[in-house]
């Protein structure tokens, strides 16, 4: 018997390919839609943040999805608990920072977070990490310039190393345990990164998202829409996937 699951999954550029790029392994039907239109979501409003969750996810139900991840910290941050409330009896939603949270407030003593302006500002991480560890040391910091640096690739650019560099060495002397990847874009910045702190300090919240994810037994099937520029969102998108179609739709 079938098992029919459909999940949307969201993010406000290609961000969000590296949280697709884990549950997928799980099978099934994936729609993924980014926002490319309202990029980045990091310097955005609360009430544009729900705004434009809000819309997406009632794009979703319109293509009969099943349940959505929030493939974006800002979204998780900003407007889960307005929209879950809403959504409840309608659609299953999966926020990234409250579902990573529990497991990570037990990796260590010191955590290190990478934010967006608005998760920075919103503390969700820090709240969330504190439900469940309240002797937790906590270091959060906010990376405005991270996300453009993938949406435009500018890895080589020696400003944008040495942010990311700079970034880095604050969590070294903090001396954490761990390093919270708090955006889905800065898993591309890896190869960067890692050249100043080992692999194993940094956390990608994708990895416990994956976990929860109910497997199917339907082959794999994704279907790809963006708000915006789909040709760059492809070319963007090549660090981790490559995808072959892309619709171009405004919710807006």
């Amino acid at each position: 018997m079938e098992n029919k699951i459909t999940t949307g999954v969201f993010d406000s550029g290609v961000g969000g390919l590296s949280v697709l790029k884990k549950i997928m392994l799980n099978g099934g039907n994936y729609i993924y839609f980014g926002d490319t239109k309202n990029l980045p979501y990091g310097n955005k409003t609360k009430e544009e943040i729900i705004f434009f969750t809000r819309n997406i996810i009632n794009f979703f139900i319109e293509k009969n999805a099943t349940q959505v991840v929030m493939a974006c910290n800002t979204s998780s941050a900003l407007a889960y608990e307005v929209l879950q409330k809403e959504f409840k009896d309608k659609i299953k939603i999966f926020p990234l920072i409250q579902t990573a949270a529990p497991k990570i407030a037990t990796s260590g003593k010191k955590i290190g977070i990478m934010a967006t302006e608005a998760t920075y500002k919103s503390r969700a991480y820090t709240k969330e990490l504190l439900k469940y560890n309240r002797n937790l040391e906590i270091l959060e910091i906010p990376c405005p310039k991270f996300v453009p640096i993938v949406e435009n690739k500018l890895y080589d650019k020696k400003e944008s190393i040495d942010n990311i560099k700079k970034t880095v060495r604050e969590f070294v002397n903090f001396k954490a345990d761990r390093v919270i990847l708090g955006c889905t874009h800065y898993p591309y910045l890896l190869p960067i990164m890692t050249k100043y702190a080992p692999r194993e300090l940094f956390t990608d919240p994708a990895d416990y998202m994956a976990e929860k994810i109910q497997k199917s037994n339907t082959p794999l099937n994704i279907e790809f829409y963006v708000s915006d520029n789909p040709d760059k969102f492809v070319d963007n998108a090549k660090i981790f996937m490559d995808i072959k179609s892309v619709h171009k739709i405004d919710l807006q």
